[in-house]
């Protein structure tokens, strides 16, 4: 019994699903694409946007060049007869970026490249013309730029101290504290109008200790409001105590500005 005889490609027909499936790839692969010029020449892409082409010319070679440390696992061509990669690298030991140094054997071809790296998956259509090229290639990555939108959102808030809402070089941390207690504040300082005393996370719902001002013979209780753990006081405290609990359960700490 012998096989049937498969269909050429151009007389096989395709489903509704197969052929939303290639109208939607062919939307992504010829989409027209954000591409920029960067540093030294670069032409810049952004990554996943769409399927890029990178047009290159035969005795010149085409350097894609991708994010440093990144691992290449896989380079996979369509054709791999008239189309080479070659791969090089370059920066410090510990930030090097993979380069892949393409060369077409001759003008007018087409194919598709796939490389698989230790981050994610590049999918560029390659071109070759008679003279015209794009001598380095690179990629812009979404998730970089957020990367670096996060990166200066928390070296922001690491200098902002919580509730005084400034810069930690504008604030007074030279306050003392002696005693004991469950509760003992993790940090106080002022920014010379309120004083700000941060109490340790496991006293979040708890009741705060009542605080006095130490006014010459006296101790006098003051207002202040808690923002979560921080107690906010709208004074500039010299002297001060913290006081929870009475008899033998009492716990104390006293305050004092500049030790």
């Amino acid at each position: 019994m012998s096989a049937a005889p498969s269909l050429p490609a151009t007389a096989q027909s395709l489903d509704r699903n197969e052929l939303k499936g290639t109208n939607l790839s062919g939307e992504w692969q010829h989409d027209q694409g954000l591409v920029t010029r960067g540093p030294d020449g670069k032409i810049i892409f952004l990554f996943g946007e769409v399927q890029p082409t990178v047009v290159c010319s035969p005795l010149q070679v085409c350097d894609i060049e991708l994010e440093p440390g990144e691992i290449v696992r896989d380079v996979l061509l369509g054709d791999s007869v008239r189309w080479k990669v070659e791969p090089a690298t370059s920066g410090a030991p510990n930030g090097q970026a993979v380069h892949l140094i393409v060369k077409p054997a001759e003008p007018s071809l087409v194919t598709s490249m796939v490389v698989t790296t230790s981050r994610r998956t590049y999918h560029i259509e390659l071109k070759s013309h008679h003279s015209q090229y794009m001598a380095r290639v690179g990629f812009d990555y979404p998730e970089d730029v957020s990367a670096r939108f996060a990166e200066i959102s928390a070296r922001i808030e690491a200098n902002t101290m919580p509730g005084a809402g400034v810069t930690a070089d504008q604030l007074n941390f030279a306050y003392h504290m002696e005693g004991a207690a469950r509760w003992r504040p993790t940090r106080i300082y002022s920014d010379g109008s309120k004083t700000y005393i941060q109490f340790p996370s496991t006293m979040s719902g708890q009741d705060a200790p009542v605080l006095f001002v130490v006014s010459g013979k006296e101790n006098r209780i003051v207002n202040y409001r808690m923002n979560g753990t921080m107690m906010v006081v709208d004074y500039y405290i010299d002297r001060a105590i913290l006081v929870s609990g009475v008899g033998r359960d009492q716990q104390k700490i006293t305050i004092r500005r500049g030790g």
